[in-house]
């Protein structure tokens, strides 16, 4: 029997940071700093905890963090205000809002009013649009992450069945079309699909997205199948059920650890893209 491959997320964030380090110089070399700015309104203690993680990241790395704490009672119109302000800011190269915002806030309206060239989070419609088209620049950070682990350990999806439990717009859905696009034959379920465990048998790559803790059992998954889980519960549980899966699967994430250091790389690797653009587009204008 083949050894079992755990996908460290850790060492592919450490690998992906690593990359960076270079391109950062290069860019403060040409007197840029690549910066993120992080919107938070309200006080969600799990929010604040995720954008100071996220802010964390980028100063360890060189990058400038603009954190904005706006207060809970913050209209939609204050917020769209607070965005345009930073599109506008050619020092600010990347916008994350945090979710989810009060429930006063029309979301998705404050999500499409960051800039396509700042929207380093990938939560446009624009966005996922090109990400689906192909050329998307920047996917949402978990499914890139996803890839990235792929990439990293050598995972090729070409030709292979992939299963996707999840269809949210910032991963089920992305992570389906990315995936589509290298070749991969996709099954996207979700919460109406009847018979999930018998899809998930079929399934080369399963990819855990249904924000429950484990959910998927190992009795589902086809031996040697390739487990990629994305979900984070409480407690630190995955969606999917680790020893039943590991045991079935030839390569699985484990969480934590697995996907979630990634997609922090991935906000990372974004922003200092978006940069670079920034100052290619500066350099032509000269």
């Amino acid at each position: 029997m083949e050894k079992k491959m755990i996908l460290d997320g850790n060492a592919v964030a450490a690998s992906v940071k690593e990359s960076l380090k270079e391109r950062i110089t290069l860019l403060a070399q040409a007197g840029i700093t690549p910066c993120l700015a992080t919107i938070l309104v309200g006080d969600d203690p799990s929010s604040e905890t995720y954008v100071r993680m996220k802010g964390n990241a980028c100063e360890k790395l060189g990058i400038i963090s603009k954190r904005i704490h706006l207060p809970k009672e913050t209209t939609t119109e204050e917020l769209l205000e607070t965005i345009t302000g930073l599109n506008e800011d050619e020092n600010v190269h990347g916008i994350l809002l945090q979710h989810p915002v009060p429930e006063q806030i029309d979301e998705r309206k404050a999500f499409e009013t960051i800039a396509i060239e700042k929207d380093v989070d990938g939560v446009t419609s624009l966005g996922y649009g090109q990400t689906a088209f192909g050329f998307g620049v920047y996917p949402s950070c978990t499914p890139a992450a996803i890839l990235e682990i792929m990439d990293f350990y050598n995972i090729d999806a070409s030709g292979k069945h992939a299963v996707v439990v999840g269809r949210s717009p910032i991963l089920g859905k992305p992570v389906s079309a990315l995936l589509l696009n290298r070749n991969a034959t996709v099954t996207t379920c979700h919460s109406y699909t009847t018979n999930l465990e018998q899809f998930v048998k079929q399934a080369d790559i399963v990819v855990a997205a249904v924000g429950k803790p484990n959910f998927i059992q190992g009795a589902w998954i086809k031996e040697g199948a390739v487990v990629l889980d994305a979900g984070y519960n409480k407690g630190n549980i995955g969606d999917a059920d680790y020893e039943s899966c590991a045991e079935k699967a030839s390569a699985i994430t484990p969480v934590p650890g697995g996907v979630g250091p990634v997609t922090i790389s991935m906000l990372l690797k974004h922003t200092v893209i978006a940069a670079e653009k920034g100052m290619s587009k500066k350099t032509s204008t000269l």
